[in-house]
């Protein structure tokens, strides 16, 4: 039988506006639709508030000039501005630019320069002065708006540009306002993202209004979110996978919006907020894990043979409920028993409301997720990219297959190329990379089938991500090795925090670690090494051997030409400011690389690696 090639989601949403979802939302008319903490306490926003705010500021971006089609950035990071200023800009019709927050000044040059931003909204005084101090590489620039007083570092604040909107207000003009919003077309360009990928300049994707309309419909329809829902919102909202899901799809269900104060912070205000939803990439979900693991294993003998009990037990529970099976009686009370002592204590850490948790923009280890899912707080993992607006698949309730990013969601189409390569169509496609002609044409067939450059296979309709197409290594011995699903497969090491594997052209892959400092301390007393700073901890030779097992146990099953065979330590965390990371967290493996050059020729060096049996 060959294998399955092309699968479908259900039919296409009718063409619509994100404008049309923000004034039906409205209607809502709920006294909290957003909400954020000051001063230690949670203040709310209701529909009505918001919608006169976004009013405001959109009539006060036409007082200074903004036309239809001008590009406006946004600089900031999750907090009620965010939503105002986004939706200004959509129902004033004018095209918003969102610029991570992280990003250092260097960066975001190209962004407002490429994109011609006439305008930006930032968030602080820091990122003000950012901006002050690119101004002069900026000629269309021509105004800066600050959520906050800056000092001078503005020309205006948000609080300023609403008032000069409503200036001379009317039941006249609110009228025109709303009349002129409903003229934008599902074709129009709402908004341009700019996606740093792990090579080359970041390029500009354009997505117009229906692109994520239909991905907000398209999700809806196979996600059982609804107004009694509240979420969390923790990733960046310059992210596409934020945006989409839990900016304009949650805000148009009716639930309700809390923004994080920060990731460290996150712990607290999930106790604080109890949200039912929350979307996460898979390194939150990860520490979760851990941390839950680590407190029952050094937490005494009988905490530790509970924890292994009930997790024996969740998993037991969970392949009959994955498998579509009752699970029987016996069993049945041994999980409420297990929930009871172990899973409660989880659900109670974060929250005690959590009803689904979202994961994207990477792939989920398929240990964590069937935690999670025998802990009764099933993940639900999907798969996309900016350029789909971004969602092409998900897993739904009631029809998870972990492991994968389950089936396409309506209105979109996936096929597999001879390649292996993911390709996909639908109204979710983006118009295009932004002034790249030859770009989009590579990307994106004269048929709309656009090219993710992920590999990946489909089983009933679920799709599977196998590896990334510019990552395979191809070692000197003509071997072919996705890296991604064995770093992640290293990384579920509780000693281990990151892991790239490298390979290309030589004659053996090998992987680079970045420890879990604060286990592998741990480690390291119980050995009676005293641990003085990172650096010197990784050179002990009992590290490195430590770090050769833990990679040989993880990674047994492997083939041999897949399997790495020696070890780097690298002392500091692939961070953005590093340059070793792109702003959604994905691995530039050849700023990796070339930062840890002398290490990795020196390792190739040495002598060859003996095979394991």
């Amino acid at each position: 039988m060959s294998p399955e090639t092309l699968a479908r989601g259900g039919p296409r949403p009718k063409p619509g506006t994100l404008n049309e979802l923000f004034f039906t939302a409205l209607e809502r008319d709920l006294p909290d639709a957003l909400r954020f903490k000051r001063d230690g306490s949670w203040i709310p926003i209701s529909h009505h508030e918001l919608g006169e705010r976004v009013r405001h500021a959109a009539r006060g971006l036409e007082a200074l000039g903004a036309r239809p089609g001008d590009r406006i950035a946004l600089l900031s990071e999750n907090r009620p501005e965010w939503a105002i200023a986004d939706y200004a800009c959509l129902t004033g019709r004018f095209v918003d630019v969102p610029v991570y927050p992280t990003l250092p000044a260097d960066q975001v040059v190209h962004v407002l320069r490429d994109s011609g931003a006439i305008a930006i909204f930032v968030s602080t005084t820091a990122q003000a002065r950012k901006i002050e101090s690119i101004r002069g590489e900026l000629p269309a620039l021509r105004t800066v708006i600050s959520f906050v007083p800056t000092g001078g570092h503005a020309e205006m604040t948000l609080v300023e540009l609403e008032a000069h909107g409503c200036q001379g207000e009317t039941e006249e003009s609110i009228a025109a306002y709303r009349a002129n919003a409903l003229q934008a077309r599902p074709d129009d360009l709402a908004t341009i993202i700019y996606t740093a990928g792990t090579t080359g300049v970041p390029k500009g994707v354009m997505l117009s209004h229906d692109n994520l309309h239909s991905n907000v419909l398209g999700s809806a329809a196979v996600l059982p979110f609804v107004g009694e829902d509240s979420c969390l919102s923790l990733l960046p909202m310059s992210h596409s996978f934020e945006r989409m899901a839990g900016h304009y799809m949650m805000f148009s269900l009716g639930i309700r919006i809390a923004y994080a104060e920060s990731i460290e912070a996150l712990r607290g205000n999930m106790l604080e907020v109890k949200p039912t939803l929350l979307l996460a990439v898979p390194r939150l979900y990860e520490k979760i894990a851990a941390s839950v693991r680590d407190k029952a294993m050094t937490g005494g003998a009988l905490k530790r043979r509970i924890f292994l009990w009930a997790s024996a037990v969740g998993g037991e529970w969970a392949d009959e409920v994955l498998a579509g099976r009752k699970p029987g009686r016996v069993l049945g009370i041994r999980y409420l028993l297990a929930h009871k002592l172990v899973f409660a204590k989880l659900h109670s850490a974060v929250g005690g409301r959590i009803r689904f948790f979202v994961s994207g923009a990477a792939p989920l280890n398929p240990e964590i997720n069937k935690f999670f899912f025998s802990a009764g707080l099933p993940v639900l993992e999907g798969y996309g990219l900016t350029e789909t607006s971004p969602v092409i698949s998900v897993n739904a309730p009631g029809n998870i297959r972990i492991g994968t990013v389950g089936r396409p969601i309506d209105g979109v189409e996936v096929r597999i190329a001879d390649d292996e390569e993911i390709l996909t169509r639908g109204p979710n496609v983006m118009q295009g990379y932004y002034k790249k002609p030859d770009e989009t044409r590579a990307a994106v067939t004269e048929d709309g089938w656009f090219h993710t450059g992920d590999l990946g296979k489909l089983e009933d309709g679920f799709l599977t991500i196998t590896g990334r197409k510019k990552d395979i290594i191809v070692t000197a011995g003509g071997k072919n090795i996705a890296p991604a699903p064995i770093e992640h497969r290293m990384q579920s090491s509780k000693y281990v925090a990151q892991a790239v594997m490298l390979g290309d052209k030589r004659k053996f892959p090998i992987m680079l670690i970045v420890p879990n400092y604060d286990n592998l301390e741990r480690w390291a007393r119980e050995q009676g090494l005293t641990p003085t700073d990172p650096k010197a901890l990784i050179a002990e030779r009992r590290v490195q051997q430590l770090y050769e097992r833990e990679m040989n146990t993880v990674l047994a099953g492997l083939a041999r030409y897949e399997t790495p065979k020696k070890v780097v330590l690298v002392e500091k965390d692939f961070s953005i400011e590093g340059g070793e990371l792109t702003p959604k967290m994905s691995i530039r493996r050849n700023v990796v690389e070339e930062k840890n050059k002398a290490a990795i020729d020196a390792l190739y060096a040495g002598p060859a690696p003996t095979e394991r049996q």
